[in-house]
């Protein structure tokens, strides 16, 4: 145990507060102020503030468990392992590569990610690898790419929030979701600048707003598409930056033009006053934000929603210019370098795509491997969740509970229990590891030093602040590991070592010349300074064409010699090959399930502010359970008079895959044909049972955010 207090990072969202780790008298440690850290400054929720609460042994796993006659029992770290690796080995004798899955984490460290992925691909030479990041951004990251040729999820730091004039906040309830991040939008206001907040619930962060615009679940994309329309009406483009910056504009225009003020008004519920409203905070200020989350990119159109989001933002010229721009809220700890060095299954170190033949070269060749060695593509997360126990015959899992997070949950449930063969690493017993063959204790965020990559693009350090207890290893000792029994080739475990700092300089090799270039990265810059915003090429610009620099008021910079990193991309150009923006033209469909007279409500899901993404973890604490102690069915006064509800009373939700029952909470602040449901609980009260995976064409991102779903009393 440490005597002094030491600089980390809370283990929950992409916000990567910064707080310090004291050591107790009595042992274990708290969670004291940070307030030098710029992204939060100190400030935290609750979630962070009792995050220790899960380093203790009561709560969390200590021992290898094996299945011994239906039942987990204990177990030796070798026999655990040995076990793993000839479930592993005989899956691919048998059945070959393709049918050893692996799934990962957006919480696992920068380091655990990019180790992940070279395993699955040069130990198990197998395709099928993704994660569950994949439900996070990756609407937005498509889209993205297709605009600007990069995917960093802000192009600028937060504090540049309170100085813009206006910020479009587009199905985000941030002030549940990512608390500490509010008080820059608090500051916006402050500072005379305007909040539009997008969202079909009055949320506490709609509260908030100066504008509150609430669509029907799964029509933000005609929203975007009627404010585009009014933009071109009433002659607020700019041209000269359109003309200069983008390309692909006319064919977008004609697309926006077809979604005149009324329609969209039918189509989304928002009056033409309100989106009249909107276009004028928006266009009149000098500099103004579009800000997107999970509600219009979980959505099996996700992508081009994003896309019409974004395309507002052209027209008025707002990306690459000071305060202004598109942006996403990452949700995960780690979601934004969690997929950028190897987890997706589309993608390798760096953000290079693993269909490019340069991409393979430059990897395998810090690999040591024959390029054509490497797998292609494989299935993005939900395909492969569903091809278990058929294609895929045997998973390696970390970092994911998706018997709770995934769409369709008791669908993938089955699945999961259909696998020959199941191993999971974890923190804690999850709903998931219950299911497995294997389970492997491994070590958490006080318990390690490794770094992460938040919302902003800043590359941060977490450092170890606690000995882990005795019996629980990282999941680079459980890859080392598995490396070497799996002995594909002799000494293959050297290319898998256990410290985190030499996979990270392994790591910067890997990624040094791409996309998410991290090869100016070192965990001495890292140690020294408040992070660094990829990219950062090792020294000069690296022909990144992106070394825009901080604010001129910026302290002196601690490395003179090397690139400061790049807080504010595009200010210069795009990182498209012609440097232009492109607006891709889209237009409004429905949703993949409208509904209907058997299923005529819609079902929208979200989080609370006391727990965290499939609860794993915080529903183990006991003042966050105390908090938000179980599911709800969040619906309209009017709707609960029909159904026959009160407040408390259960309630069924049914839809084309299952049903859930949880007590009723009954509330204006929903439209009246929607109902939400938290999803973070597992049993009756699963919102994932109801949930729709279609997925999105480009991203694979299911349809989380809407589906058709009736309602029923349930009696005694």
């Amino acid at each position: 145990m440490r005597t002094t207090s030491t600089p980390t990072h809370c283990p929950y969202c992409a916000l990567q507060c910064g707080m310090n780790l004291s050591p107790l008298p009595s042992g274990g440690v708290e969670v004291t102020e940070r307030a030098d850290f710029p992204v939060n400054r100190g400030a935290l929720c609750g979630k962070g503030r009792t995050a220790p609460a899960v380093l203790s042994s009561r709560v969390r796993l200590t021992s290898p468990l094996v299945r011994s006659e239906g039942t987990l029992v204990p177990a030796t770290w070798d026999e655990a392992l040995d076990r793993i690796a000839e479930g592993l080995r005989r899956t691919r004798t048998e059945h070959g590569p393709d049918a050893c899955g692996v799934f990962g984490g957006g919480g696992l460290t920068n380091e655990k990610a990019y180790t992940l992925g070279k395993f699955a691909r040069i130990v198990l030479g197998t395709s099928q690898i993704d994660y569950n990041g994949r439900f996070c951004m990756s609407s937005a990251a498509a889209a993205g790419m297709k605009a600007f040729g990069l995917d960093r999820g802000l192009p600028f730091p937060l504090e540049d929030i309170p100085r813009t004039g206006c910020v479009i906040l587009v199905g985000s309830n941030l002030a549940e979701t990512m608390p500490p991040a509010l008080r820059y939008f608090n500051e916006l206001r402050e500072n005379g600048g305007t909040l539009i907040v997008v969202d079909p619930r009055r949320t506490r962060t709609a509260e908030q707003a100066d504008l509150h615009l609430a669509p029907r679940p799964g029509t933000d994309l005609a929203l975007a598409l009627g404010l585009l329309h009014l933009v071109v009406a009433e002659g607020r483009t700019d041209e000269a930056y359109i003309q200069e910056r983008t390309s692909g504009w006319e064919e977008a225009r004609a697309a926006a033009m077809a979604h005149w003020p009324e329609y969209v008004e039918r189509i989304t519920g928002v009056s033409v006053p309100q989106l009249r409203e909107a276009v004028r905070m928006f266009c009149e200020p000098e500099s103004a934000m579009v800000l997107t989350a999970r509600g219009p990119e979980q959505q099996s159109k996700g992508t081009d929603t994003v896309g019409a989001w974004i395309n507002l933002c052209l027209a008025t010229g707002r990306p690459g210019r000071p305060l202004s721009g598109y942006g996403c809220l990452t949700g995960q700890g780690n979601g934004q370098g969690g997929r950028e060095h190897g987890q997706k299954a589309d993608q390798l170190p760096g953000y290079r795509k693993l269909d490019d033949p340069e991409a393979r070269r430059h990897v395998a060749e810090v690999w040591g491997v024959d390029p054509d060695s490497l797998p292609g593509p494989g299935r993005s997360a939900y395909e492969l969740l569903d091809a278990l126990g058929t294609d895929i015959r045997a998973l390696l899992l970390m970092g994911s509970n998706p018997v709770v997070s995934a769409p369709r949950a008791a669908h993938i449930e089955d699945r999961i229990r259909s696998l020959d063969f199941l191993a999971v690493c974890d923190v804690v017993l999850s709903e998931t590891a219950a299911l497995a063959d294997v389970v492997l204790p491994v070590t958490q965020w006080a318990e390690e030093t490794g770094t992460t990559t938040n919302l902003e693009g800043r590359v941060l350090l977490r450092r170890q602040a606690i000995t882990p207890p005795d019996g629980v290893h990282s999941d680079l000792h459980v890859l080392h590991e598995l490396a070497a029994r799996l002995d594909v080739e002799e000494g293959l475990e050297k290319g898998f070592p256990t410290d985190p700092e030499e996979v990270f300089d392994e790591l910067r090799r890997a990624s040094a010349g791409g996309t998410a270039d991290y090869s100016g990265i070192t965990y001495r810059r890292l140690a020294e300074e408040n992070g660094v915003f990829w990219p950062c090429p090792a020294g000069g610009d690296g022909g990144s064409g992106h070394r825009e620099d901080a604010s001129p008021d910026a302290p002196p910079y601690a490395f003179p010699d090397v690139h400061p990193g790049t807080p504010r991309l595009f200010l210069d150009r795009f990182a498209t090959e012609d440097g232009r923006a492109r607006f891709v033209p889209v237009s409004h469909r429905a949703i993949a399930e409208e509904p209907d007279d058997e299923y005529p409500v819609l079902l929208t899901t979200g989080r609370v502010v006391a727990q965290y993404q499939s609860g794993a973890q915080t529903r183990r604490v006991d003042e966050l359970n105390a908090a938000a102690p179980g599911p709800f069915v969040e619906l309209h006064p009017r709707l609960a008079e029909r159904l026959g509800a009160a407040e408390g009373d259960p309630v069924a939700v049914v839809s084309r895959r299952g049903r859930a029952v949880a007590p009723a909470r009954i509330t204006r602040a929903i439209r009246p044909d929607t109902v939400f449901m938290p999803f973070h609980w597992p049993g009756e009260g699963r919102a994932n049972t109801l949930t729709n995976p279609a997925l999105d064409p480009t991203s694979c991102m299911p349809e989380f955010k809407a589906c058709a779903v009736r309602l029923e009393t349930v009696r005694d």
